[in-house]
């Protein structure tokens, strides 16, 4: 049977959750509620085969020109298959129709993504994602994800993501920037 990648429906948003979920107990993932799906309707792609659900992502604006892969997640039965690299593919001609710049990941499985072009950098590179969810993540002291980024204008450049602090001058709440800010003496 032929693998269709489209946009979801509300109707998927409980096949997704669950998908997203089973890979969550395994701690591979952050789970993601269908109310969280729900919110995000409009970023979210599902691989559907003969009507079920076998695989989903998400592509999450981070910046106005980066955004993030989420909950990418293949049903196990069709593992091998290139469901990933299809939904990947697509979440990054909607980047592309989004006119960003950049897309990320964090993630357990780097050559995976390195084969769909993206290069590793380091997550402190990744300033927007850190401070908008890693930071509440239970393992954000210990992290064992691996930072991918791709620039979407040339894939093959170094990636160039903005620099942690220069985020923060822009966007950082006051408390944060009289920290950084340098003392007088």
């Amino acid at each position: 049977m032929s693998i269709v990648i489209r946009p979801i429906t509300e109707a998927d948003a409980p096949a997704i959750s669950d998908l997203v979920s089973g890979f969550a107990a395994q701690n591979l993932m952050l789970p993601r509620s269908q109310a969280q799906v729900l919110l995000a309707l409009e970023d979210f792609l599902v691989a559907d085969e003969a009507g079920r659900v076998v695989g989903c992502g998400s592509l999450i604006e981070l910046t106005p020109t980066l955004a993030e892969v989420r909950s990418l997640a293949v049903a196990a039965d069709v593992h091998g298959r290139g469901v990933g690299g299809q939904i990947v593919g697509a979440l990054l001609d909607m980047a592309r129709q989004r006119e960003l710049d950049q897309v990320c990941a964090l993630t357990l499985r780097p050559n995976f993504f390195q084969r769909q072009g993206f290069q590793i950098v380091d997550r402190w590179n990744l300033t927007p994602k850190i401070w908008s969810e890693c930071v509440y993540c239970t393992k954000f002291h210990r992290c064992d994800e691996v930072a991918m980024l791709m620039n979407l204008h040339d894939p093959a450049a170094a990636p160039n993501p903005m620099p942690w602090w220069r985020y923060l001058a822009d966007h950082a709440p006051q408390p944060v920037l009289r920290w950084l800010a340098p003392r007088r003496a």
